[in-house]
């Protein structure tokens, strides 16, 4: 009779993993469906199948490593006490914390969207203030599509775990307890080494295990969200992601001062060199710098969309100076901000303006301030987003423009004020600061091209989805900013300068969206631009400061990492993608990430053959451009040589 009750414990916990890799599962299943469109003819079925294989790989880390003290539980209970209480506080303690996994696989699918990425450490690193993210979340109504399954998967979950675990029928015969411990052991064995994923003894399971494919979206398919989440937090505690060692810091200043031609180095500040002569110098321009949120290059029709989104940001690229092949430093809005207006490349989940001690760079602010120039920010939500206010304040901008300067009645979402409502509010102050008799550097940072999405009334769109909705407003702002300007006094002695803050995801051959950091770079004023120009050279974010700076022959010490676009030229062009990294030139795709695996690809043709091991030189030059440029500036931050 003893044996009817024998591995009670067993069953009970392989029917609770059933349960949730089930539920898991379906996450998955919402999330291929969301992102269909990434699957093309070229995907084999064997390949998605695995993509499913390889999630419950994953799933089953997790559950390990949930389930370990329930299964301990039920076992001495089945073992020994053999009482209702232990079975409660065992169903308690498995519902809470897949309930916890299971809100990050819906919170998972909104944030694959944006990011590319799956779910980090990274989502909690948006805002200083976690209610200003949870609100930019809640007002978006296509994130709201993902609280319903959670909602039904949770209520579904918690009805049949408690069939599971807390059936009232009890068999009261006794277990064999010499074979129920030896199989008690020997699963928890198996458990372990589920939760490991691997059997390899070198290493356990880790991210890149799920890369199987040319497919990047497949290849990310396969992980747990809760899995990268806590990858992530750990990763972000280990040694590794302080201060970056990618190579010696002496030898990447030496590769530094030859790239940028530095023969007689400063001995206290090794990349610093004079730029522009005094006597380029002619009558002061005014600056106005539009960082134009998730405005990547493919949504233009000038590099092959088809959807006329951006019909004004196209037009005048053809009446300015506008470069091709320029990158952002990062995917986020605190890279494009900082590397914009401070020349310093993005590195890996560093954060450099919500440091607790806030640095001071030499930055585009302080240099015009130099030379007589009023500074100005304007955003149009609050400026305490990624301490962007104090930050900027700190870094010589006399005044930052947010949600608390306008009427709360503009406000539309927790993003504040439409983007075109932005420019037309800061007319009569940019007219205030030209009054002054004095040039002035004005920043605009919009923000509609982000959910929460809002297109105004009065604005009426061609397309029908809000995405390509809102790109339209977004340029249809542009155009109305440089209407309004161009009839203010000031308009013909100002320079306006078009970049992104980053990209947005909209293609992926490779484990790196090149839609995500290519972006347009336009340099525009017909007063001043006389012959339009189109370049064809490698540019970075990290370019504008010091382009803008030659091209109207102000004279500066530059000490960053920038370069005059009119002037110099890039072998090739780096970029941050939290984890990894992206050097590109004309033909070339270098991904290099954090654990040091490559992939280099001829990402013009979409050639999706690694030719990393039959062309190592080019990974060897390529790496070591990146890699010098990253070093040197994790070297001027540590010695604070800024």
């Amino acid at each position: 009779m003893a044996s009817k009750n024998n591995f009670r414990n067993v069953f009970t916990t392989v029917k609770i993993y059933a349960l949730a890799l089930t539920v898991f599962t379906i996450f998955r299943f919402i999330l291929f469906i969301s992102e269909i469109d990434r699957i093309d003819q070229s995907t084999s079925t064997a390949d998605i199948f695995y993509s499913f294989v390889m999630g419950i790989r994953f799933d089953l880390v997790i559950c390990g490593y949930i389930m370990l003290i329930p299964y301990l539980i039920l076992t001495v209970n089945h073992l020994i006490f053999r009482t209702q209480f232990l079975k409660t506080v065992a169903f308690y303690f498995t519902l809470v914390l897949f309930a916890f996994t299971f809100a990050i696989s819906a919170a998972d699918i909104p944030y694959f969207k944006q990011f590319f990425s799956r779910f980090s450490v990274t989502a909690f690193e948006w805002a200083d203030s976690p209610l200003f993210v949870l609100k930019m979340v809640m007002e978006e109504p296509r994130y709201w599509l993902y609280v319903l399954p959670f909602v039904i998967l949770i209520v579904l979950f918690y009805k049949v775990l408690r069939v599971i675990l807390l059936s009232k029928k009890q068999n009261n015969n006794r277990p064999a307890i010499l074979i129920n411990i030896v199989v008690s052991i020997l699963f928890l064995g198996v458990m372990f080494v589920g939760a490991r994923g691997r059997i390899d003894e070198k290493s356990p399971i880790r991210v890149g295990t799920a890369y199987f494919c040319n497919n990047p979206f497949l290849n990310q398919l396969g992980l747990n969200p809760s899995f990268t989440l806590m990858r992530s937090f750990f990763d972000k505690r280990r040694e590794e992601n302080k201060p970056i060692e990618l190579m010696d810091e002496d030898i990447a200043i030496s590769n530094i001062q030859k790239y940028l031609n530095i023969t007689e180095p400063d001995p206290t500040y090794p990349i610093l060199r004079a730029e522009n002569s005094t006597d380029t110098i002619s009558e002061l321009k005014n600056i106005v710098i539009v960082i134009m949120e998730s405005m990547s290059a493919a949504k233009m029709e000038r590099h092959g969309n088809p959807n006329k989104l951006t019909p004004f940001l196209d037009r005048i690229s053809n009446e300015g100076i506008y470069f091709e092949n320029a990158y952002t430093a990062g995917i986020h809005t605190f890279n494009g901000v900082f590397s914009t207006l401070f020349s310093y490349p993005a590195l890996f989940r560093q954060h450099p303006m919500k440091e607790s001690s806030i640095m001071q760079y030499r930055g585009i602010a302080s240099t015009l301030k130099t030379h007589g120039y009023s500074t100005i920010y304007f955003t149009t939500h609050d400026g305490q987003f990624d301490n962007v206010e104090g930050f900027l304040m700190a870094n010589d901008f006399e005044r930052v423009v947010s949600q608390s300067d306008y009427p709360s009645e503009a406000i539309k979402t927790t993003l504040g004020v439409p983007d075109d409502f932005m420019f037309e509010f800061s007319i009569p102050i940019l007219n205030v600061l030209s009054e002054k008799g004095q040039p002035f550097l004005s920043v605009y940072m919009t923000a509609s091209d982000h959910g929460p999405y809002y297109v105004p009334e009065y604005f009426k769109p061609h397309n029908t989805d809000i995405k390509k909705q809102i790109v339209e407003y977004a340029d249809y702002s542009l155009e109305k900013f440089i209407q309004l300007s161009s009839n203010q006094p000031w308009y013909k002695n100002t320079l306006f300068v078009f970049v992104a803050d980053h990209g947005a995801p909209l293609s992926a051959n490779y484990d790196i969206s090149l839609d995500y950091n290519h972006s347009p770079l336009l340099f525009y004023q017909p007063n001043i631009i006389k012959e339009n120009r189109i370049y064809d050279k490698m540019a970075g974010q990290i370019d504008v400061f010091p382009s803008i700076m030659g091209l109207l022959g102000i004279p500066f010490q530059n000490n960053t990492l920038g370069i005059n676009l009119f002037r110099d030229e890039r072998p090739y062009i780096y970029f941050n993608v939290d984890d990894k990294y992206g050097v590109v030139d004309q033909e070339w795709l270098l991904i290099v990430t954090k654990e040091n695996s490559v992939g280099l690809y001829r990402y013009k043709d979409g050639d999706l053959t690694d030719y990393s091991k039959v062309k190592p030189d080019m990974v060897r030059k390529m790496k070591d451009y990146a890699e010098s440029n990253l070093q040197t500036f994790q070297y001027l931050i540590t010695k604070q040589k800024l």
